[in-house]
């Protein structure tokens, strides 16, 4: 690889405080070679010259993402008020955050992140009025930061809890169990275990993983043949029983133990879509699970057995999703009874059971309310909430008599309640201590019409009294697929962008869950573009409506949010000034050939699959509709390392080919936008990322966007 000489930032800042006319000089991009690579996809000759990239493990790659780093970080550095950005977000972020508890026996465990720690402490307390005590320090285990602990399941007998641990955020983890009483891990240690909790079961548990990959692949190579596997303590990983093995190796499986332990519920998952359901009794010989619901267009999880029958949380005739009575010995649907039936306005969520009540979560114009039913389906009741915004209810046994739920919306840090099951009442049991004003700022959710017309709703953010003057810059975020439904929450990092007068807003696009499975499926499949565009309905709205408008525009999303990002400045990038296309699926001709993607399949189709979606999916491919000559956005493209979910090539092909098309301006009749990639070290798609890192991730993305939107200085904050 070429060296390169980065354009002296400093040179252009001073002219610009100077208020001289700067002269554009590019910036100097490494010298991505072209080896051109040809796919052929039913008869028609792909040329992916960026094949390269995907190697992770080459040393070329290796010296490119170096290359692109640094120009990245110079370039980010020099912004004159990124330290002010910094000190300010230091400051928001320094607070307390707190997980539900979760009870083992008499004991109740929590996580803990206090102010500025990098990962979060699990707490053990013997009672819910005695003192917590450090059951696990990640700083001890891991002064790097880079290490993170998540409570699983506990031992019915209440002795022992798993511990699912991952690293630099990797989906892989492995499994330690811990003795509950004296807080130390056995020597139970179990790997290459993804996507899996412990279902315990008498003196061991169940579990999923894969087999070991290949030395250099662990991060890209294909994942298949999920199986589920059951572990007696004590012994070695290699003794485990091989519990299921499909012999369709794209499949995902997990497995449950039903509360009373006389039933194993088995899922197996073709995707990201649908499932299917299967059980056996834990008294019958070997692993025969006979089935209960197949195929894999709908949703059906068994959360209970009541006098022999299932209780089903399931979306099949109930695309808003209903409560169900299931007689395993007489599974015919006409034999099926509504315990709580689908509603017409709101989607139920989850359903929990305690203390001889169900409870309720729904979602209500993609805003939750909680609600309580005898266990007849009848009697219910509304469980006040705050305001507007987002609940989490958490698993209980039956016979609690607390159950726990988290609150928040956009401007109500993340707090926890309780629920007393005997007479209804909710408290609250902690609530962050912030050191700004969030009432400062008001929260708006307004109706606008995509392209076809249908309407879309839309949440927005702002200062009371935020003049609208088509001058806020405005950070337009969302995500539209997978049955994900984007609600009210918060985060402190978005608060640099509201106080110095900007706009936050996010759209409920088609392809999300925040309107049922009807809502989901207008935008999967063929149907992908209608995400599109909602997207960019939803920003000519917000222009249209004197929030913002081009110059001042910034679009962002991760995952398949970045797919959205990538598609919609491919598109239509004369209105955007500034994309932040994060952790992205870009190249939608082979995201099924790494390590998970094979999964998304059921949500996106595949370029093999058929000559009319091969067809489709390049229509709108972000990386294959990159075109010379055209002035895209400015783009920070982020991703990292050990991303094996949406594995880092997608994002370095995507910014090689953007960089090569601002280089090929032959004209230059216009400046083109910086195209930058910032490629995160020892971190992964998001999960378990330490605070440091956190706090340079945002703090570069929001000086990139007020930068690029023409903002030259921030006034100092004053509480």
């Amino acid at each position: 690889m070429n060296k390169y000489v980065l354009l002296s930032f400093l040179i252009i800042a001073m002219n610009l405080f100077a208020k001289k006319k700067s002269v554009f000089v590019p910036i100097q991009y490494p010298n991505t070679e072209k080896i051109p690579h040809e796919d052929v996809y039913f008869g028609t000759t792909i040329i992916d010259n960026y094949q390269w990239l995907e190697d992770d493990n080459a040393p070329a790659t290796k010296a490119w993402v170096e290359a692109e780093n640094k120009v990245t970080t110079q370039y980010l550095e020099s912004i004159p008020y990124r330290n002010q950005l910094k000190e300010r977000y230091k400051e928001m972020y320094n607070y307390t955050k707190l997980s539900s508890p979760q009870k083992v026996g008499n004991y109740f465990f929590f996580s803990k992140q206090e102010g500025l720690k990098n990962q979060a402490t699990i707490y053990i307390q013997n009672g819910l009025n005695a003192t917590p005590e450090v059951f696990i320090d990640p700083e001890k285990e891991d002064p790097n930061g880079l290490t993170t602990f998540e409570l699983s399941g506990a031992s019915s007998n209440n002795q022992y809890i798993a511990i699912v641990v991952h690293k630099a955020g990797s989906d892989w983890s492995n499994i330690i169990v811990y003795d509950i009483a004296t807080k130390k891990p056995l020597n139970d240690k179990l790997e290459w275990v993804k996507f899996s909790d412990a279902a315990w079961y008498k003196n061991g548990f169940f579990y999923s993983r894969y087999p070991k990959p290949e030395a250099g692949k662990e991060l890209s190579a294909a994942n298949e043949n999920h199986s589920v596997y059951y572990h007696q303590l004590g012994d070695s990983q290699d003794n485990d029983v091989l519990v299921h093995k499909d012999d369709n190796p794209l499949l995902f499986h997990s497995l449950e133990v039903t509360e009373d332990e006389q039933y194993l519920i088995l899922y197996k998952s073709s995707g990201t879509n649908g499932f299917e359901t299967y059980y056996k009794k834990t008294t019958e010989e070997g692993w025969n699970f006979k089935p209960l619901f197949t195929g894999f267009d709908n949703k059906s999880r068994v959360i209970d057995v009541q006098n022999g029958k299932f209780i089903v949380f399931t979306d099949i005739d109930a695309p808003k999703y209903r409560l169900i009575s299931v007689d395993p010995n007489n599974n015919n649907p006409k034999s099926w009874k509504d315990i709580i039936a689908e509603s017409k306005t709101g989607l139920l969520e989850k359903v929990v059971i305690a203390n001889g009540k169900y409870y309720a979560q729904y979602l209500e114009n993609a805003s939750n309310q909680l609600y309580s039913f005898d266990l007849d389906g009848k009697n219910k009741q509304a469980i006040a909430l705050p305001t507007i915004g987002t609940t989490e209810l958490f698993a209980s046994k039956k016979t609690d008599k607390t159950i726990f739920y988290s609150f928040t919306s956009f401007i109500y840090p993340k707090s926890i309640f309780t629920i007393n099951t005997s007479t209804g009442y909710s408290d609250l049991f902690f609530k962050p201590e912030l050191t700004f004003n969030p009432n400062d700022y008001e929260v708006k959710q307004e109706w606008y019409k995509s392209h076809d017309g249908t309407k879309v709703s839309m949440f927005i953010v702002h200062k009371k009294g935020l003049a609208l003057n088509k001058k806020n810059p405005t950070y337009l975020y969302a995500y539209g697929g997978f049955n994900i439904s984007m609600t009210p929450g918060f985060s402190s990092s978005r608060f640099l962008l509201l106080e110095n007068g900007g706009v936050f807003a996010m759209p409920n696009l088609r392809g999300g869950g925040e309107y049922g499975e009807e809502w989901h499926q207008a935008g999967m499949l063929m149907k992908k573009q209608t995400v599109f565009d909602d997207f960019i309905a939803a920003a000519e709205y917000l222009i249209k409506n004197r929030y913002t408008s081009s110059q001042y525009l910034g679009i962002a999303g991760g995952s398949n949010g970045g797919l959205l990002v990538g598609a919609c400045m491919t598109q239509r990038p004369e209105l955007f000034k500034v994309a932040f296309p994060a952790v992205g699926v870009m190249d939608m001709l082979k995201y099924h050939q790494f390590t998970i993607g094979w999964g998304w399949v059921p949500e996106y189709g595949s370029s093999e699959q058929s000559k009319e979606m091969f067809e489709y999916l390049k229509g709108y491919s972000p990386y294959h509709n990159l075109k010379p000559n055209t002035k895209y956005p400015a783009t920070l493209v982020t991703t990292a390392d050990h991303d094996d979910r949406v594995v880092p090539a997608h994002s370095f092909k995507f910014a090689a080919q953007l960089q090569a098309c601002n280089d090929n301006v032959a004209t230059k009749k216009y400046t083109p936008n910086p195209v930058l990639i910032r490629i995160g070290v020892n971190a992964g798609h998001g999960a378990g990322k330490p605070t440091s890192k956190i706090i340079e991730e945002q703090v570069d993305i929001w000086s990139f966007f007020f930068w690029n939107v023409g903002i030259k200085s921030l006034k100092p904050i004053i509480d």
